[in-house]
């Protein structure tokens, strides 16, 4: 039998904590170990009251030590920890390694005795001991099914509320986490058991690490590395886990045969990039002939960083199967070379609708909003050609009632605005995805791809969609679409899928964990949209129940001043400060809603000496060490940081009074502001573990709330 190694998650954490001068011995060690863990260099020593007997220590330096786990059985190797000599040791004493007899999964856990375990439930404020526990309707059998070892079974049995629960987090193994905290937060028992698609009467055997490091809940701990390149690559990004390491329910969806279109929603930070990244992977490798993948989404700039992240974890042979490419670009491209004798205009304020808008009738009394908003909102979207067409369309969600007669009035102003476009020789983008999706049907060849990946799926419309629809024949793996309702920036219309030929039915599935942002962050952001509705991109609504992140920290820090110099200064007291504690400047961003606010803060920036760099439309994020990142709320969507400065969330500024002002009726208004919460939301939830909240003047509503 072949020796295998495999590597927990927990030692890239190790790596980045340990000290700059070890970092290389460790790294030096670990490929040693990679190579041959039976190797003459490696020193195993028996740990006597260690908590599994099955561990070992194995020799870094004098002064570090690794902990390692040797079956019994096999010839598997795991490497668990690595920590200063007694440290690694405690950890070994405290900790225990074992496969679920009900899940099957390989856990790494606290195991503490009883009496050791009294008082990590405590601090209960004005609870009385009588109170039954969270999960008193559960049987043990179902405990250990949800991913509870049988020793924290009692731990578990004396939570009450989540508080209890987040404080014995980091004790317990991360399926079992989930599962409580989902079971608490409302789910049924068999919800979350028919989600993990555990095997009804599966047989575990508990004494075999191997089969249980092939299910897909151990792999989101473990990676066995039989490569040294990949070994290197990850040593090298240690912090940069999404690489390697998937969820289950996440490496569920990227990987193997889907019987057709698949949609996936999930909120900020629940990965939902990471995992159309790992599924666009994982069909370049495993479809067969030399067709390509399409990986696709809104905007340019978020397009150039998937392009760039998708390399990391891809070979260049992989990489050659999947173009990247925004929406706009590919169509630019498509009917270029089809010799497309129209220019595409992105802009629905143009010279046209003001000559076309003379033609509105007076009586009816409707602003000139109304009119751009009922052609975006409802005419393009339907391919309303003419008025028989438009006295026929569905108005559902707009705010102005129209009846037949009143639609005859209007229309004019609509085919004016079309002759005009014509005459002129220009298209709207609708119209050229409309167009796109006419030319690929009439021509006989098919094009060069075998599915399509749809990353920030809720910022595109309904004739994107069908151009979509029209790119692959429907089929197995044909369209894999991944977005959340909660972030939709760019005012598009609500799409449903289905009325577009993508038919999810089945395959719909959600992300609910938050890897990204602490939950103190992620609750402030959730607060935003509170009482607003959110589709689910198929005609349904969309909530945040059971959203939850993992991980907990500060607070968001709310500071205002009395003009924008004031607010300037304390961002570059602040960044000096971050240099002060050994912190790299590209950990934080300094994020606006306008670029002029960004330039208020650059000039402070800039008269001190303070590297920074701008992120632009056109270009990826650039991986400068020493620079801070600055950009607007439009241009970080897709990014993350370890710490997002917002600035100058004004009144006026946010929400943008351009944005909520002009619009043709009330419910426009309110689905604008929605779209500018969205945009606070997305902003603030880049931060991984600190947001600071500025503004100088007046406040906004949204944080004064």
């Amino acid at each position: 039998m072949s020796i295998k190694v495999a590597i927990s998650n927990d030692i890239f954490q190790c790596l980045v904590r340990l000290p700059p001068s070890v970092q290389p011995k460790v790294s030096k060690f670990i490929t040693q170990f990679q190579a041959d863990p039976r190797g003459s260099g490696i020193n195993y020593e028996k740990i006597w009251d260690a908590r599994d007997d099955k561990v070992r220590s194995v020799r870094i330096d004098q002064a570090y030590r690794g902990i390692v786990l040797k079956p019994e059985h096999g010839d598997l190797y795991m490497l668990l920890w690595i920590d200063k000599h007694d440290d690694a040791y405690e950890w070994a004493r405290r900790h225990k390694i074992n496969v679920n007899p009900e899940t099957g999964t390989l856990q790494v856990f606290v195991a503490e005795s009883a009496p050791e375990l009294s008082g990590v439930v405590s601090e209960k404020v004005g609870t009385i001991p009588e109170m039954p526990g969270a999960f008193d309707e559960l049987k043990d059998k179902q405990l250990l099914r949800l991913g509870v070892p049988d020793e924290q079974i009692q731990l578990v049995r004396r939570v009450q509320n989540e508080f209890e629960l987040d404080k014995i987090e980091n004790r317990l193994p991360q399926e079992a986490y989930e599962g409580l905290f989902m079971y608490m937060a409302g789910s049924r028992y068999d919800e979350i058991i028919n989600e993990r698609e555990l095997a009804a009467e599966e047989v575990i055997d508990t004494a075999d690490y191997n089969a249980a490091l092939q299910r897909l809940s151990s792999r989101g701990h473990f990676v066995v590395v039989e490569d040294e390149l990949e070994l290197q690559k990850m040593l090298n990004a240690p912090l940069e886990q999404w690489r390697v390491f998937l969820h289950p329910m996440q490496r569920k969806l990227a990987e193997g045969k889907k019987n057709g279109a698949v949609r996936v929603l999930g909120g900020a930070g629940t990965g939902k990039t990471v995992v159309a990244m790992h599924r666009a992977k994982w069909l370049a490798n495993n479809l067969s002939g030399e067709k390509k993948i399409l990986f696709t989404t809104f905007t340019r700039n978020l397009a150039l960083d998937i392009k760039e992240n998708l390399s990391t974890i891809c070979l260049p042979k992989t990489m050659e199967r999947i173009e990247v490419v925004n929406l706009d670009s590919w169509v630019s491209q498509f009917l270029r070379k089809r010799n497309y004798d129209y220019r595409i205009i992105y802009d629905n304020d143009n010279e046209f609708w003001k000559r076309a808008l003379d033609l509105a009738p007076d009586e009816l009394g409707l602003p000139d909003a109304f009119y751009r908003e009922e052609w975006t909102k409802v005419i393009q979207p339907q391919s309303i050609e003419n008025v028989e067409q438009y006295k026929r369309a569905s108005r559902l969600g707009r705010g102005t009632r129209l009846n037949r007669a009143d639609r005859v009035k209007i229309w004019v102003v609509f085919s004016e605005y079309r002759n005009l476009l014509t005459a002129n020789r220009k298209k709207e983008v609708d119209d050229a995805y409309r167009d796109a999706a006419s030319l690929i049907a009439q021509e006989s060849s098919p094009l060069p791809y075998s599915a399509v990946i749809v990353d920030e799926s809720q910022d595109m419309g309904t004739q994107a969609f069908r151009l979509i629809r029209s790119i692959v024949p429907e089929g197995e793996n044909d369209i894999f679409v991944v977005g959340d309702g909660h972030q939709r920036i760019y005012g598009r219309n609500k799409v449903v899928l289905s009325r577009c030929g993508i038919n999810i039915r089945g395959r719909a599935r959600k992300l609910r964990v938050n890897y990204r942002t602490t939950d103190e962050i992620r609750r402030w952001a959730v607060n935003l949209l509170e009482g607003f509705s959110v589709d689910d991109l198929d005609g349904g609504n969309d909530d945040n129940k059971a959203y939850k992140s993992l991980t907990h920290g500060e607070a968001p820090i709310l500071e205002s001043f009395d003009d924008a110099g004031q607010q300037a200064e304390f961002v570059r007291k602040l960044i000096q400060q971050r240099q002060l504690d050994g912190r790299q400047l590209s950990e934080i961003c300094i994020v606006a809603r306008t670029k002029r606010e960004l330039e208020k803060v650059t000039r402070e920036l800039g008269s001190s000496d303070i590297n920074y760099f701008h992120l632009t439309r056109d270009a990826s994020d650039q991986q400068k060490p020493d620079f801070v990142r600055l950009g607007t709320m439009h241009r970080v969507k897709g990014l993350e940081f370890d710490e997002v400065v917002l600035v100058s969330l004004n009144k006026g500024i946010v929400p943008l009074d351009k944005a909520l002002h002009g619009k043709g009726d009330i419910v426009e208004k309110r689905q604008a502001d929605l779209e500018e919460r969205a945009l606070l939301y997305v902003a603030i939830t880049r931060a991984k573990r600190h947001a600071v909240l500025l503004s100088y003047g007046e406040p906004s509503e949204y944080i004064c709330a």
